[in-house]
């Protein structure tokens, strides 16, 4: 691999990467490293490009490249540093074909070696947020309103105030942790959430229908996509998942280190994570759920290799033998319930042992998989859109909502009729690893079967046995009249724009998704004649145990976009140069945002600065202007991957939407979803106001040929 690209490689970068070290590195590292893999390696064209380019090549990124990755790039890493690519700002790393280590070994402490690499999160300026703040309400309250909030800004920033104050005690929390935010986000974003994780918090992921319609091509696909999982596993265990890049800037990694082994625990008043990869003796079993029933089933064999997919498939087909009819106890759908009430419910469950027993290998386990029955035979978009129900929250108590530990942070979903996607609790990650994860499973489910593993004596898989009292019976019942309750209240449409995909914006010199938002500021603006607090989710991982900030897609120059769209008074000159100013304001937006330097969690760190100090709570977040601005009728996230996917999720207000979409070369993936409950909103009312917008977006730039864009 070297041998072809050495030469590509290393022209490409040199000159960026190498300069003032040159003399001194060169001799005293390159000529011992290089010379003794030059013939092995490079040959006589790389040998003879680091001599005539030594003077040019050394810079900022050769100490640290050299000294810490020098065996692990030129041995294994040989084979991936080129397979992980630069991202663009707004994207997120998408492999091209299946991820493959670093190292055929263990590389211990590279890990930690990385993480110990990467920048803090900073904490922005006071003044500088306090003014992006005005700024981002400007699109979306009255000028009266907005009069009085800036005299309130005005107040929490003057010198020797309160503002100054809380910024002084953030700074301090940056300089003693390794991220002033992460502990507070997950503690307040999640585990203090009270509403079900279901539909509310934990989003689902509609994979492509798979070739099977029957029990048999269910077990033999599900066998090979515990396989996957295992393998990508590997990758974690031995600390050899290649790093990924965001701009040209390496990703903290720790959210891939989350996602297996963990689960939630409910509490009465706040949950918590466990996470058993790391104990001394980390778990080497799945969950199994069919027909309501959990079951434990080992995935190693003694001597820690992992059982092959024609054991698993065996496996598989003793545990749907053992569990040919429902339960009678769906344990299962306690998951579902309000946390507090899920948190008391908890507590009756486990004070049987057996019951604990049983939920303590479930939570242990390295993940679920769930295997469901044949659902609706709908097509096309209403296929899509049952799919997304499925993965979602399963339907209710006479769906497959009891088929699942919605706790369980990892859950994978097979249908008997080839409908499949995962549900994952949201407190450990966000949604690109999980779509990372995802993308290598699918990929590796398509590899062709391997010759039969030769037969082994295989335990059967242990059914976790519930002992169901009264009392849990009645929590129960309980469940299921909630959960049959929010299942009727979710709309949810998945749609398939299939006029264009991320090849016209391309073409036009326009960030897909920004392009996206602006369609859907667009949409929104058509149906209600105003704008509103809009949040895009960005990454924050190029910073140690970076989570999300908000991208505010709703800004003045979106807008004034949208106002003069349908102004037939406006010329489509104007109209273009507007759109433009948009696609500029959110693509700004979104590298403050992902350089750590938006609004929201600056501002939710300085209110919860106040509480740790004991400090009433500041007037500028008790101002009604605040509260618009953190209710996001609009809450959105492109979510993209290899994989012809989609994810979904609930709004996250009562008269809001929640939409998800994956950009594809050329069509998009649209999941849009709303509650019946109010009768303000229309998941596929929204979904038609987005095509139409896309689609009008597009003509308007075809009819005007001299777009600066």
């Amino acid at each position: 691999m070297f041998k072809s690209r050495a030469v590509g490689m290393f022209k490409s970068r040199a000159v960026s990467m190498f300069k003032s070290r040159a003399v001194s590195m060169f001799k005293s590292r390159a000529v011992s490293m290089f010379k003794s893999r030059a013939v092995g390696m490079f040959k006589s064209r790389a040998v003879s490009m680091f001599k005539s380019r030594a003077v040019g090549m050394f810079k900022s990124r050769a100490v640290s490249m050299f000294k810490s990755r020098a065996v692990s790039m030129f041995n294994g890493h040989r084979s991936s540093c080129l397979q992980v690519g630069m991202v663009r700002p707004c994207g997120f790393v998408r492999p091209h074909h299946l991820v493959k280590p670093v190292s055929a070994t263990r590389v211990a402490g590279r890990y930690l070696s990385h993480q110990r690499g990467l920048p803090s999160l900073p904490v922005p300026p006071l003044q500088q947020t306090c003014e992006r703040y005005l700024t981002a309400l400007e699109p979306i309250v009255e000028a009266e309103e907005l009069s009085r909030t800036r005299r309130l800004v005005q107040q929490f920033q003057e010198a020797g105030g309160v503002g100054e104050q809380l910024q002084r005690g953030l700074e301090r929390r940056a300089r003693n942790t390794e991220n002033w935010l992460s502990q507070w986000w997950v503690q307040v974003a999640y585990l203090e959430y009270r509403l079900p994780v279901v539909v509310h918090s934990s989003p689902g992921l509609v994979l492509p229908r798979m070739d099977f319609r029957d029990k048999r091509g269910q077990i033999r696909f599900a066998s090979k996509l515990i396989a996957g999982v295992l393998d990508f596993k590997t990758m974690i265990d031995n600390e050899t998942l290649p790093v990924e890049f965001l701009g040209g800037k390496p990703l903290c990694m720790n959210q891939y280190y989350e996602v297996l082994s963990s689960c939630r625990i409910p509490g009465v008043s706040r949950d918590s994570v466990v996470n058993h990869a790391r104990s001394p003796q980390p778990p080497k079993h799945i969950t199994v759920v069919h027909n309501f029933q959990f079951f434990q089933l080992d995935v190693y064999h003694s001597d820690g290799t992992p059982l092959t997919p024609d054991q698993l498939c065996d496996q598989l087909e003793k545990i749907c033998r053992a569990s040919p009819d429902p339960g009678a106890e769906p344990v299962g759908i306690l998951t579902t319930q309000h946390r507090d009430v899920w948190g008391k419910s908890y507590l009756n469950l486990i004070r049987d042992p057996t019951n604990e027993a049983s939920v303590s290998s479930i939570q242990r386990s390295i993940f679920t998989l769930c295997l469901d029955g044949p659902t609706s035979g709908a097509a096309g978009d209403q296929s899509r859109s049952a799919a997304a129900v499925q993965m979602l929250h399963g339907g209710g108590s006479r769906g497959y909502s009891a088929n699942r530990w919605f706790d369980k942070t990892l859950q994978f979903i097979v249908g008997e009729d080839g409908t499949c996607g995962a549900n994952y609790e949201h407190a450990p990650a966000e949604g690109p690893p999980i779509v990372a994860l995802i993308d290598h499973v699918v990929e590796f489910t398509r590899k062709p079967d391997m010759s039969p593993s030769p037969a082994a004596s295989l335990p059967v898989p242990h059914k976790l046995p519930f002992i169901v009292s009264a009392e849990v019976k009645r929590d129960i019942e309980a469940a299921e009249a909630s959960m049959d309750s929010l299942a009727q209240d979710l709309d949810m449409r998945v749609s398939v724009f299939g006029h264009f995909g991320k090849n016209v914006p391309k073409s036009h010199r326009m960030s897909p998704d920004a392009f996206i938002q602006a369609g859907l500021q667009l949409a929104f603006y058509r149906k209600y004649r105003r704008c509103c607090a809009t949040y895009e989710s960005a990454s924050l991982r190029m910073f140690r145990l970076g989570r999300t900030d908000t991208i505010r897609s709703a800004s003045s120059a979106s807008a004034a976009f949208v106002k003069a769209f349908d102004d037939p008074s406006k010329q489509n000159q104007e109209k273009v140069d507007l759109m433009e100013e948009a696609v500029k304001a959110h693509r700004s937006y979104t590298n403050m945002a992902i350089s750590g330097q938006a609004i929201d969690r600056h501002l939710l760190g300085l209110k919860l600065q106040a509480a740790e100090e004991k400090l009433p709570v500041p007037e500028i977040f008790r101002d009604p202007a605040f509260a618009k601005a953190l209710h996001y009728r609009l809450s959105t996230s492109q979510v993209p991957s290899k994989t012809d996917c989609v994810m979904c999720f609930g709004p996250v207000v009562t008269d809001g939407y929640g939409v998800c979409y994956n950009p594809m070369d050329d069509h998009i993936n649209f999941a849009v979803s709303a509650f019946n409950s109010c009768g303000e909103t229309d998941a596929g009312g929204l979904a038609a106001a987005v095509e139409k917008a896309l689609l009008d977006m597009k003509v308007l730039l075809d009819r005007t040929p001299r777009s600066k864009l």
